[in-house]
């Protein structure tokens, strides 16, 4: 399949780093019995904010119902700096640390949207997957443009201090 362009409507591609556009608020119906954010939910709001930046990229339901592809989770890690408590204002932001052409390695931070601190973070592995085989495949060049445009700004910024951090118990 050839296209010149993208057959939707795909936002102007914003270049800032991190990309900064997503914003939740903790729901009543997160909160479990500790009174706070409970641990699911975090992976929702990262998830969500993974698609506010796909669509950036051209990607998101337009691109499926297409027929392009669609994008899978291989891999995330999440890390709970914080609580998040009912009503609270969310900031997303999302960094593109590396690619290649199936993948894109993604950091993010949820940020108490008016106090500033630090919530959580997230480091996710996606894939691109070819719709009729269920196979990884390349992203289509509309998006692959996009993304090596995006990460030429990105790739510059510095490396976040939490990508590629192992979990495990320090030995006393």
């Amino acid at each position: 399949m050839t296209m010149t362009s993208f057959p939707y409507a795909v936002p102007d591609l914003d270049l800032a780093v991190p990309f900064d556009r997503h914003r939740d608020n903790v729901r009543k119906e997160w909160i479990d019995w500790n009174g706070h954010m409970n641990l699911a939910h975090y992976v929702t709001v990262f998830d969500e904010a993974s698609g506010t930046f796909g669509k950036q990229l051209g990607l998101g339901e337009p691109y499926r119902a297409a027929g392009l592809g669609q994008t899978f989770v291989l891999e995330t890690h999440v890390t709970y700096d914080r609580e998040a408590r009912e009503g609270d204002p969310l900031r997303v932001t999302t960094q593109l640390v590396d690619r290649d052409a199936k993948r894109m390695h993604l950091y993010m931070e949820i940020f108490h949207a008016e106090k500033g601190h630090l919530i959580s973070t997230s480091e996710r592995i996606g894939i691109h997957i070819d719709q009729t085989t269920r196979r990884s495949a390349p992203y289509h060049p509309l998006v692959a443009e996009r993304i090596e445009t995006l990460f030429a700004a990105h790739r510059l910024a510095p490396r976040p201090a939490k990508v590629g951090r192992v979990m495990g118990l320090k030995k006393a």
